[in-house]
Parts: structure tokens; sequence; C-alpha cells
């Protein structure tokens, strides 16, 4: 008998994220950058190279922390003219077994966010010569302007308040349910009552 609010709730509170991440969520576009770490008094040999891997893998994960440091951050909006990046989301990942380092920002500007992230890639091989000493923090790859956006997922909020609205469905119904103190049945009289049930009077539809 509640079958309809298990089946309304949940599709109106889909229709109601679905209009909303249409109207009021901006796409959001994310490019990424990657830089490889060069150490200093490192030359072609291979012996050398395995021998200081351990080492160069340790500046490289204090590389990718600097990144995420103000000095970059605040000296990539002055570079770039802006009071600040506040708007521009920055997710630095290194691996462990490698010198690489991926930096990606993210933003509703796609090109202010290409431009971010080739501006901090710029600034943290000077500061990082500066600061650590190394050699340089080379650019493998720019960040090209993106052209399609990597988020909001709409789909996944939409499946999401779906699912919170079967929820709180179901936890209306059972709710209502509790609160229901009329007899229902035969078993719900002979709780309340205690004493057996001798007889029934049959309900027939369309009888007289």
């Amino acid at each position: 008998k509640h079958l309809k609010l298990v089946v309304v709730l949940p599709l109106a509170c889909a229709l109601v994220m679905g209009v909303y991440s249409c109207l009021f969520m901006r796409d959001t576009y994310t490019a990424t950058t990657s830089m490889y770490v060069l150490v200093k008094n490192e030359n072609s040999g291979s012996s050398t190279l395995y021998s200081d891997l351990s080492a160069s893998q340790m500046v490289t994960n204090d590389v990718a922390t600097l990144l995420n440091s103000d000095r970059v951050t605040n000296e990539t909006a002055h570079s770039l003219g802006l009071s600040d990046l506040r708007g521009y989301k920055v997710s630095v990942t290194s691996e462990t077994t490698s010198r690489v380092i991926s930096l990606s920002v993210t933003s509703a500007d796609s090109a202010g966010a290409a431009k971010v992230a080739n501006a901090m890639a710029e600034n943290v091989s000077t500061i990082a010569q500066q600061v650590m000493d190394i050699q340089s923090v080379n650019v493998i790859d720019e960040a090209a302007t993106p052209k399609d956006p990597s988020g909001p997922n709409r789909k996944l909020y939409i499946a999401v308040a779906a699912l919170a609205g079967l929820f709180v469905a179901v936890a209306i119904v059972v709710l209502l349910d509790m609160l229901n103190t009329r007899v229902r049945s035969v078993d719900d009289a002979v709780e309340l009552l205690g004493v057996p049930v001798i007889g029934r009077f049959p309900v027939v539809k369309g009888g007289k």
C-alpha cells in the first residue's frame, strides 16, 4: 500500500538532483602536466644511476610536496596576474618507483587550468633549484587546454540521490508500520486479547 511512496520519492530525489546539477553545477576541466626530476652529479652510467635511485626518489617526493607549498602557489598566481589560486584545485601524484611527477589542475576555466599547471611546473623548477639544490625539474608533457569537461559526475550524483530517496522511503514505511497500532490480522488479535479465535466472518466482495 506504500508502493507509490517507494517509487515516487526516489524518482523525485533523482529529478531534483538532475535539475540542480544541470543548472547550478558548472562544468570543470582538468589540465595535466608531467615532470621529471633531474638530480645533480648524475651521469649516464647505469651503475651510478641505480645506486642513486633511492635518494633521487626521495628528492622527487620532496619536489611533489613543494608543489603544494604556499611559495609555489603564490608565485604562480603572481606570475599569472592572479590574487590567488583559490578557484583552482591542484592534485600532485608521485610514483614510488619513478622520478616522474604528475600535476593536475582542475577549474571551471579550461584555459586557466592549463596556464596554472604550466606556470606551476616552471616555478617549482626554479624554486627547487634554489631550495633543494637539484639540477632541474624538466617538463615532459606540457598541459594542454582540455576540451571535454572532467566533472561533475552528474550520473553518479543522480544515482546517489535516487538511492537516498529509496532509503528515506523505506524508513518512512517502516516508521508508519511501527506507529500503526490497528489490529490487522488474527495473530494481532490473539496477541492483544490473549484469547483464542473460535470463528471468523469471511469478507465476500459483491455479496449481500
